[in-house]
């Protein structure tokens, strides 16, 4: 995901949101996906926490899924992104929507919707990635390269689609999957260092950006789903070259990793000023902001060493610098634990609950932190932090679907 900008134009730039209001109210059905590794869980009971859940949902539905763009589409709306649609969103839509499936009957012309959008918008580069961000128009912008992220949630959400549903319908959700796959492994992944690149403009031709990588866009766990999907070994290195640049790069007390980092002879380090988006590019910033929630979604499904430890250093500063309060949570750090920004925000302090769930002496905060999730209303414009938040809570409440 680029640069994000929050201005009250864009967002009264909003088309006409596809109303939820008259959905019946959604409840689960079936037992919650186990997470075989966490630690604890919240005190809540399971019907307080999916009926948190499906409130939230309905509320994000009714907020961010357009129809804008004609073609039986849907759009994942972005009024707080540079741009109103971005392969970011329409990649967490989808696997919201797959995830959401067990409690909305209407998940699968979601799902469809929003993926008729992501193949009617390929890469100019790479026709089996998403082009990065489009307009108020639906016109790719930016020369309509990709975006890592995006294109790896897609993925994730075409596997469970086809776990979900099967490929024999109207989309080979296998085959997409496996095309995307393959496509992110040869175009986003820098053959020298084996970390993710930003997208697939991002190329040797460019020595710096190409050693740059965005720490957001280490997903471990989708590795390891990826290898299974695809045969293909490679993914093993790769993931083994991101534990160790999450161990390199990490700081020892604070556990913060930088939003942007880029390797040279010496190893990893942290950008300094701007390289990409903002001066805070090597600080924990609105990139990096995410990290609690994917080493932490890795360390509950696997229970590798390594997102483990990295998860409970992060939630264990934090619980200690706040006092347990994730009001205290700022919204910016440097990496040595300063504050750039005291204000809340949920990009921020929502992925704290996935880490938390990995410290077993965490009980008291990881409550706190999923009462301020169950509190908490979505917020017209805060596509970023309403949508991450929404996925934390699918984890928090045990809906979260694996392949």
């Amino acid at each position: 995901m680029r640069i994000r900008i929050f201005t009250a134009a864009l967002v009264a730039a909003a088309a006409t949101l596809v109303s939820c209001s008259s959905e019946p109210d959604l409840a689960f059905s079936g037992s919650p996906t186990e997470l075989p590794h966490a630690a604890i869980r919240p005190s809540a009971s399971q019907d307080e926490r999916d009926q948190a859940l499906v409130d939230f949902y309905q509320a994000w539905k009714d907020e961010y899924v357009h129809d804008d763009c004609g073609d039986g589409a849907f759009q994942i709306y972005s009024p707080d992104a540079a741009y109103p649609f971005v392969s970011e969103a329409q990649g967490y839509g989808l696997t919201i929507a797959a995830m959401m499936s067990k409690a909305d009957p209407d998940a699968k012309g979601l799902f469809d919707g929003l993926l008729t959008y992501v193949l009617d918008h390929p890469s100019t580069r790479t026709p089996d990635l998403m082009a990065a961000e489009q307009d108020s128009k639906c016109n790719d912008k930016a020369g309509g390269d990709s975006a890592t992220d995006g294109d790896m949630d897609i993925a994730y959400g075409l596997l469970l689609a086809d776990s979900l549903w099967g490929s024999d319908g109207d989309f080979d959700y296998r085959d997409l999957a496996g095309k995307r796959i393959n496509a992110v492994k040869a175009k986003t992944v820098n053959t020298s260092s084996d970390l993710m690149l930003l997208g697939d403009w991002d190329t040797a031709m460019d020595a710096g950006l190409y050693a740059t990588t965005r720490t957001s866009d280490w997903m471990p766990y989708y590795f390891g789903v990826f290898e299974a999907a695809t045969g293909d070994d490679g993914w093993s290195t790769i993931a083994d070259a991101h534990q160790q640049a999450v161990a390199d790069l990490q700081n020892s007390d604070t556990g913060l990793l930088p939003d942007f980092a880029r390797t040279t002879d010496d190893g990893i380090q942290a950008v300094s000023g701007k390289v990409l988006e903002t001066a805070n590019d090597g600080d924990y910033s609105f990139n990096a902001c995410r990290v609690p929630w994917r080493l932490g979604t890795d360390a509950l499904l696997t229970g590798a060493e390594s997102s483990t430890t990295a998860a409970r250093t992060i939630d264990a500063w934090f619980r200690a610098t706040t006092d347990g309060d994730p009001g205290k949570v700022g919204s910016g750090y440097r990496l040595d634990g300063t504050a750039e920004d005291a204000d809340p925000a949920n990009a921020f302090w929502a992925p704290l609950a996935v880490s938390a769930m990995t410290d077993p002496d965490g009980q008291e905060w990881l409550d706190a932190l999923w009462r301020k999730l169950a509190e908490n209303d979505v917020e017209r414009g805060n596509y970023y932090g309403d949508t991450i938040q929404l996925q934390v809570m699918i984890l928090l409440a045990g809906r979260y679907l694996t392949v």
